[in-house]
């Protein structure tokens, strides 16, 4: 088997596990076993060789421990920010698109280009709001799934 030497963290070459060992068996298909010998990898200073048992061992420990390092960091993200929509922090982007004036331009009876370079909106975000059905729109005999203006 021909060697190929990187130094790529394996965190970055694969976000799992899987993507890795496919990586790995792809290498070995055409005949490639992955080595790292003498770069300074962040987890080991260890040599890694997928030729041997050892090697793909050794290699599946790092990205386990790398896949579980990404997850920890996920879960606190979800934490810290259900922490913060319940402190009424977190509340998402504000509108950009002020609906009921869109409307109103609407009703005045000017159309959906007018309206975009009035209030300096795309088209198509004017047309969004437009098709938008809700029960405040429609009336109760025309309330139905799927309905579209």
């Amino acid at each position: 088997m021909s060697p190929i030497i990187g130094g790529a963290h394996s965190r970055r070459a694969a976000p799992a596990i899987g993507d890795l060992q496919d990586i790995v068996r792809a290498l070995k298909a055409k005949g490639v076993a992955l080595k790292a010998k003498g770069v300074a990898l962040k987890a080991t200073e260890q040599p890694i060789d997928t030729s041997t048992a050892a090697g793909k061992c050794f290699l599946d420990m790092l990205s386990v421990f790398a896949e579980f390092e990404t997850n920890l960091r996920k879960e606190r993200q979800m934490e810290g920010i259900a922490k913060a929509k319940a402190a009424g922090v977190y509340k998402g982007r504000k509108p950009s698109i002020d609906v009921t004036r869109v409307r109103k331009l609407r009703a005045d009876g000017l159309g959906a280009s007018e309206i975009a370079e009035a209030l300096k909106i795309g088209r198509s975000s004017v047309y969004r709001v437009l098709e938008e059905v809700t029960p405040t729109t429609l009336p109760r005999s025309h309330w139905r799934r799927g309905h579209r203006l």
